[in-house]
């Protein structure tokens, strides 16, 4: 894999890490779940256990993307690449769920679909 799909591959697994962030351990916050459209601490609090939940997916989506880069070669790539295509894929779903979520889901899936792309062409 070329050194700027490997870029691509980190900045998806660095936002990949900070939605963990917000999701398991900062979802009680209000300027946190306010970010996912709950509007309320009430309805915050009912959502919670899917957040935490959700946060766990995002985070091991971030360790495959930088596992597999840290382990290199063509097994090493490949982990990160499907970690990317994973990501690439919620973010679409994402968006076509709820179009009003179309930011997130541009940063959610812009970096591992470039890191796929770039690394399918260079």
């Amino acid at each position: 894999m070329n050194t700027v799909a490997q870029i691509f591959v980190g900045l998806a697994g660095a936002f990949h890490l900070a939605v963990f962030a917000m999701e398991s351990l900062l979802f009680r916050k209000p300027s946190t779940y306010r970010r996912f459209l709950i509007p309320n601490r009430a309805e915050a609090e009912i959502a919670q256990p899917w957040a935490f939940n959700q946060g766990f997916y995002n985070l091991f989506l971030a360790l495959g993307a930088f596992g597999g880069l840290i382990a290199g070669g063509d097994k090493g790539h490949a982990i990160a690449l499907f970690s990317c295509a994973c990501m690439a894929g919620a973010g679409i779903v994402l968006v076509a769920s709820n179009p009003k979520l179309a930011r997130s889901a541009v940063l959610q899936a812009g970096p591992p679909i470039l890191a796929l792309v770039l690394a399918a062409s260079l």
